[in-house]
């Protein structure tokens, strides 16, 4: 039977002392080059994103400038007038006596869909 070879390992308690504090070293050189390279990098990477989000956060709503008499006038004229067509198809939606003509119901679905004057006045002349 061949006889085993023995390892002899002599142990230098200095060499092992020295490899230990060089290792322990690099890891805390690895470790503050990392933040510092993390430190170096992260503005650049946030920035652009800041400056997407700030403007939305902080801005305020835009104010809409002060508008002329006509022009407020005229956009009280048509809140008037969607006013009335509303009233008044609401009016003709109350009143059930014509609303199982199939004209009554074309024109309606026509008033709600685009309401022009003629729609109205079908819906009017059918829906009576």
């Amino acid at each position: 039977m061949p006889r085993r070879r023995e390892l002899k390992i002599t142990l230098n308690p200095l060499q092992l002392i020295v490899c230990v504090a060089f290792g322990l070293w690099l890891g805390a050189v690895a470790i503050a080059l990392s933040l510092w390279l993390a430190w170096q990098l992260w503005p650049q990477q946030v920035e652009p994103l800041a400056q997407a989000v700030a403007p939305a956060r902080s801005a305020p709503a835009p104010v809409a400038p002060p508008q002329p008499a006509d022009a407020q006038q005229a956009m009280f004229e048509r809140y008037k007038e969607i006013l009335n067509t509303q009233q008044a198809q609401q009016a003709i939606e109350a009143n059930p006596r014509n609303l199982n003509n199939p004209k009554c119901q074309f024109w309606l679905q026509q008033n709600r869909n685009a309401p022009t004057d003629k729609s109205h006045a079908n819906v009017l002349e059918f829906c009576r």
